[in-house]
């Protein structure tokens, strides 16, 4: 378990997993916003996307009151986990990804309480100054959760993300740590 709060807790992702994300990331509505509903995951997609990858992220499954909910992955902000390249001023800075993957449990502030959760997590014990995130413009439900969490929009990102056949515009989202 990476930690716990009264009724949300989040623990590194497990083999056992695969089910719920291959169920998860074949929901169209999930998948609007989150890797696009022109594809869908199968097994094979989410064994080779979410499993043994050397790459400094770390993948996790959010628990809401007893059941798995959703997704939620942090990292180092590098050239290795992101295209995001103008952080070198000596800040340690990490970005986040997440999804609620049991869609009843959308828009009842448990994204609010998940993402404010994790932010506090990653302040306090991976000491970061600033998380960063990149939704897409269009994502409003997302962006309405991370300003309330305290994210500002710093800037745009043209044509930032490859999705469902187009190239869409994303918010570089900054929440930095108060001193």
């Amino acid at each position: 378990m990476l930690f716990k709060t009264d009724n949300l807790s989040v623990r590194y992702l497990q083999q056992k997993d695969q089910h719920l994300l291959v169920k998860w990331l074949s929901i169209p509505s999930v998948l609007e916003f989150y890797e696009g509903r022109d594809s869908p995951f199968n097994l094979a997609k989410v064994t080779r996307k979410f499993y043994n990858q050397e790459d400094g992220v770390d993948r996790c499954i959010v628990n809401f009151d007893g059941l798995d909910i959703g997704y939620i992955q942090f990292y180092l902000v590098n050239d290795k986990t992101s295209v995001i390249d103008d952080y070198n001023e000596g800040k340690v800075t990490y970005g986040m990804d997440q999804f609620i993957g049991e869609t009843k449990y959308w828009n009842k502030g448990i994204g609010t309480l998940m993402i404010s959760v994790m932010v506090n997590y990653l302040i306090q014990e991976k000491k970061v100054d600033r998380v960063v995130m990149d939704p897409q413009i269009t994502n409003e439900r997302a962006l309405k959760c991370y300003e309330k969490c305290g994210f500002k929009k710093v800037r745009l990102l043209p044509k930032h993300e490859f999705h469902e056949g187009t190239y869409r515009d994303c918010w570089l989202m900054e929440y930095k740590k108060i001193v």
